[in-house]
């Protein structure tokens, strides 16, 4: 029924299930239908049936997103999808699947699945190597240097604002308190402090700054970013403990296919005829 992609999302919201995968069980409706129950009822509610298919891709969801399956959780499932057909059912019978608008929003629904679907396909088809994970992990370990800086900032809009901070500074005043004062940073209610970073980690232009300075040092002239005007000051500075392959591998992996796929996007863009 073509109402119901809609009507399970209503169903999870109105709190009628635990499921809490309810965007990826929707979006599982895309996926082929499991070969073993595919001529297999899970029930039927007044006349219409539940394909088991439908029940089994809700679970798969669910098991794919680390959740248990229990007794329990599974006739919660179960109680979803009859609650969805109900709904549904009523929906067609006060014609609402003529309204213009929803037709709008399955049509969207359909492409943004399709979409989805296609992403998943081509990630699967174009898997990242290992040796192009490991090649990955030492670019990004050499781009991040060998130490890393607790650091504070002041942000400003123009280089006569920073100076002036300067001036401020060389006067003894106090890095925070000119900070809470004056930064337009989210840091400043926290004095300007953004914590430890690493050098790879910032825009090139404050992390070569940041680099130049020793513990307790400031910078002596402003420094200009596509932020704006900063002047930064180096509370101390520790040896970087770069995390080993084995234990960033998946997230490499994740970041690596992210990339990929925005490249895809990009390509197909450029390519495609958008009037």
């Amino acid at each position: 029924m073509q109402l119901k992609k809609i009507v399970i999302a209503t169903v999870c919201a109105l709190g009628l299930t635990v499921l809490t995968g309810c965007n990826a069980a929707e979006t599982s409706k895309a996926a082929p239908l499991p070969a073993a129950s595919s001529g297999s009822v899970m029930a039927v509610v007044n006349g219409t049936p539940i394909p088991e298919a439908e029940f089994d891709l809700l679970k798969q969801d669910r098991t794919a997103q680390g959740q248990p399956l229990n007794a329990q959780t599974t006739a919660m499932l179960r109680d979803s999808l009859i609650n969805a057909e109900i709904l549904a059912q009523q929906a067609n019978k006060n014609n609402l699947q003529k309204d213009p608008n929803l037709k709008l929003r399955l049509d969207l629904a359909k492409t943004q699945m399709l979409a989805q679907a296609y992403v998943a396909f081509y990630v699967k088809s174009h898997p990242v190597s290992e040796t192009d994970m490991k090649a990955e992990y030492e670019r990004v370990k050499a781009t991040m240097g060998t130490k890393e800086y607790e650091v504070r900032h002041i942000l400003v809009d123009n280089e006569a604002e920073a100076k002036t901070i300067i001036a401020q500074l060389n006067k003894k005043a106090k890095f925070s308190d000119l900070a809470k004062k004056d930064s337009k940073d989210s840091s400043a209610s926290n004095g300007g402090k953004l914590g430890w970073v690493a050098p790879g980690n910032l825009v090139k232009e404050f992390s070569d700054a940041m680099m130049q300075l020793k513990k307790g040092e400031y910078t002596k002239t402003p420094v200009h970013t596509k932020f704006g005007w900063h002047v930064i000051e180096v509370d101390d500075i520790r040896d970087l403990k770069f995390p080993p392959y084995d234990q960033v591998k998946d997230q490499l992996r994740t970041d690596m296919e992210q990339q990929m796929v925005k490249k895809l996007v990009t390509e197909l863009r450029a390519s495609a005829k958008v009037e």
